[in-house]
């Protein structure tokens, strides 16, 4: 498989957006629903490069291709949980097991450690999506708890593991 590089998601990535999360492979792992709209990923896109915008969205691509997608976002408005960040990640089946999702978990933990001012990210994974597990453990993450009946997928309640992963070693003053 040929090289990849890690970017900041574009506008111009909307297309290859919604073209990623169409996969039922894609989706039916994520919160994401069936048939997403370009004109959505573009309006998320949009949003999330806004000024004063603290979430990062970054892309893996080979040549102009989007194989792979990751973010990292507040996880809500509460000032006592601005340490706190949200982290979403997805990559096509033909890329998976090549690196890509190692790549994009590394660059979204730089970015979170070094410049982000994050001490604890936060993600949820379906019990049974035992590769992106396994990757999250690799990155530091530990399951916290069982979310039973967490999500509705291909008509079936499915239930989700809460990980998260604090900060290795918090910046200190001094």
């Amino acid at each position: 498989m040929s090289a990849f590089k890690i970017r900041r998601a574009e506008l111009a990535d909307a297309a290859s957006l919604c073209a990623l999360m169409a996969d039922v492979e894609v989706f039916g792992n994520l919160l994401q629903l069936p048939y997403p709209s370009e004109e959505t990923w573009r309006q998320r896109l949009s949003e999330g490069l806004a000024p004063g915008k603290s979430d990062l969205h970054l892309v893996a691509v080979r040549g102009e291709q989007v194989i792979g997608s990751a973010g990292l976002h507040p996880v809500g408005p509460a000032l006592r949980r601005l340490h706190a960040l949200m982290l979403g990640i997805s990559v096509q089946p033909a890329s998976q097991g090549a690196g890509v999702g190692s790549a994009l978990m590394s660059a979204l933990l730089d970015y979170a450690d070094n410049w982000a001012q994050a001490l604890r990210i936060e993600l949820t994974v379906y019990c049974d999506n035992e590769r992106a597990i396994k990757l999250y453990q690799r990155h530091g993450f530990e399951i916290e708890g069982r979310l039973r009946g967490y999500a509705l997928r291909q008509g079936e309640y499915v239930d989700s593991f809460a990980m998260a992963r604090l900060h290795p070693k918090p910046p200190r003053w001094g």
